[in-house]
């Protein structure tokens, strides 16, 4: 994880159609080559911010027990999505898998994670003036009612997890979730993505989980929970700790998810350097994906100016505004931008050359996709976060409030950093300082024609 915050000071904001065309590839033309009317500027209307919530009495008053110390950390960690709950101001929000970092030990970072009893859950928020409140908070279990926990799987395809120093390894647990997306349907019920699996959860109204859809050939027992190998086995080359994040409930039902990074195929190298990332379409009345679409990150530097790592591009959020059309957020941890896209009929990529993982090149590979034959996804650029003063960094959750305003929401990372010295001598946390934030925004034109 990353604590940086640092935003760019550029005061000009974007309007969401862009008066030109966009490319085959799916890449919008750069915001520098538009000419702005006045009034053409995204704003920040208001800000809220979540108070200190012990972590362990957090934990304890859902799951009794679960958490016997949990280090001076406090509640965290819930900017992994937002989704409107029906009243003006109310978002249900979701945790990650809890507090962790990386800590290097001869030479090589590993996963920590400083209370391992944290049960994952989903958390309803209110923006009442400048303050967050927690309203009502849903614990995520087995069907024996045994928390998840935030643990990783299988030794074979996860980190190892360690205790806060990382000095002495923890068990793994294949019922663990890195819950990021979340979604509520018309019967109360929740989904949710898991950067594990890469999987879907169906959670019940009171957190249960009802069914985690994974891709074919995962071979993941003994979760206390049912388990369906419903989702391309491609993606069982998702990079580690780089699965789901973002999740869009499409208005007929079916569901939206998206891989957060590029695969690593053929090698890790490939897909480190790769701009070329995948949505699925899925239907819960078929149980079933029904379409695989290909989609490209601009380039980094039109991204987070400054920046030149190709893999610090993520999709974190994926949002329905109407029909077939989703707003699409890539991201690094400094900066963040909103596409529009309209999703086309048929299964774009689902069953062709690009889903067989011995492909070569593999889709991750190509350099122009379009001229490749792979039907891309277009894209309009709606808005540069990076450049709207007064949006804070790792923006992983935005909600559509309204014809033209957005509500957005920050992973503060529990306020952990990396490194050995995230903890002090006492084994405490020393607080990054970053607090988890919902700031609203107002959009220069309509998101709806």
């Amino acid at each position: 994880m990353s604590a940086r915050v640092v935003r760019r000071s550029l005061a000009v904001g974007l309007p969401l159609a862009l008066l030109g065309t966009v490319c085959a590839s799916g890449t919008a033309i750069g915001a520098q080559e538009w000419h702005h009317r006045p009034g053409d500027t995204a704003r920040v209307t208001a800000s809220a911010l979540l108070g200190d919530v012990p972590l362990a009495g957090f934990s304890n008053g859902l799951l009794p027990g679960t958490v016997g110390d949990d280090r001076g950390v406090m509640l965290g960690g819930i900017g992994s999505d937002l989704f409107p709950a029906g009243r003006k101001g109310e978002f249900w929000t979701v945790t990650d898998r809890g507090p962790n970092g990386q800590i290097k030990v001869d030479g090589t970072k590993r996963r920590t994670f400083p209370v391992p009893g944290f049960d994952p859950a989903i958390v309803k928020v209110k923006v009442s003036g400048k303050r967050v409140e927690v309203l009502r908070s849903l614990p995520l279990t087995t069907r024996s009612g045994a928390p998840v926990t935030g643990l990783p799987n299988q030794a074979d395809r996860d980190e190892a997890p360690y205790s806060y120093d990382a000095k002495t390894p923890l068990p793994y647990d294949p019922a663990g979730l890195d819950t990021e997306g979340i979604v509520r349907s018309a019967d109360g019920s929740f989904w949710l993505v898991d950067e594990y699996g890469p999987s879907l959860v169906h959670v019940s109204a009171g957190g249960r989980v009802l069914t985690r859809y994974v891709p074919e050939g995962l071979d993941l027992e003994g979760t206390d929970y049912p388990v369906v190998e419903a989702l391309p086995g491609v993606l069982l080359h998702r990079k580690v700790n780089r699965g789901f994040e973002g999740l869009a409930l499409l208005p007929g039902g079916e569901l939206v998810l998206a891989v957060q990074s590029p695969l690593s195929l053929p090698d890790k190298d490939a897909g480190e350097a790769s701009r070329n990332v995948r949505l699925l379409r899925f239907s819960p009345k078929k149980r079933a994906v029904t379409a695989e679409y290909a989609y490209r990150f601009d380039a980094v530097g039109v991204v987070d100016p400054g920046e030149d790592d190709t893999s610090e591009l993520k999709i974190s959020s994926v949002v329905a505004i109407g029909g077939d059309d989703l707003l699409i957020e890539e991201r690094t941890d400094r900066a963040a931008r909103l596409h529009r896209v309209t999703l086309p009929r048929g299964g774009g990529i689902l069953g062709s050359r690009w889903d067989v993982p011995a492909a070569s090149p593999s889709y991750e590979e190509l350099a122009d996709p379009a001229a490749a034959g792979v039907p891309v996804l277009r894209k309009r650029l709606v808005v540069d976060l990076g450049t709207v003063p007064g949006v804070p960094g790792k923006i992983e959750g935005v909600a559509v409030t309204g014809r033209d305003t957005l509500a957005l929401i920050n992973d503060n990372d529990f306020g952990m950093s990396d490194g050995a010295g995230a903890f002090d001598a006492d084994g405490r946390l020393v607080d990054s300082g970053i607090e988890t934030s919902v700031t609203l925004l107002k959009l220069p034109r309509p998101l709806t024609h």
